[in-house]
């Protein structure tokens, strides 16, 4: 029996959410399977992934073909990592406790290099705001001088229209 790990749609429409099972290769994508092993969430920022790492590498050793997509969720996991590192343990090339420390140092980079970007893109996030606000206090300090301008103005019509008036009541009385 071929064995596939497959994701399984769920979720409403434009909203899709995913399990990934271990499903027969002949069952249909939202049909029967053997197991699930985690769920997908590609809605999130970043996609929100919850994976059964020992049940998910169970599979792939016993020869589990995943699709696509799931082949890429589960190199960004470390399941190919920790299989690989396994063969190298079956080969005698390292001990098992070597092929542990290996898989967890290159969990640790990898969980470094997922802050860093997250952390990039907070900065980036608030200097947007930061430019975002200040474009938005110069265009506001740019209305306040025009319409200042426009008072002053205003002001200024009003004394002229207003001295001529003095100015001919003030012969009228001498």
């Amino acid at each position: 029996m071929a064995t596939r790990i497959r994701l399984q749609r769920h979720g409403r429409k434009n909203y899709a959410f995913y399990s990934i099972v271990a499903a027969d290769a002949r069952a249909p994508r939202d049909g029967r399977f053997i197991e699930k092993i985690g769920t997908y969430n590609p809605n999130t920022d970043p996609a929100t992934i919850d994976l059964n790492f020992e049940r998910a590498l169970y599979w792939v050793l016993v020869g589990a073909e995943p699709t696509d997509t799931v082949h890429s969720i589960l190199s960004k996991e470390g399941v190919y990592m920790k299989k690989h590192l396994l063969g190298g343990v079956k080969k005698g090339a390292f001990d098992e406790a070597t092929a542990e420390a290996k898989f967890e140092a290159w969990k640790k980079d990898k969980d470094a290099k997922a802050q860093k970007t997250a952390d990039k893109k907070d900065a980036d996030k608030k200097a947007a705001q930061k430019a975002r606000l200040d474009a938005e206090k110069k265009a506001n300090e740019a209305l306040a001088a025009k319409i200042a301008e426009k008072k002053a103005a205003a002001l200024a019509a009003q004394a002229e229209a207003e001295a001529p008036a003095e100015a001919s009541e003030a012969p009228a009385e001498a």
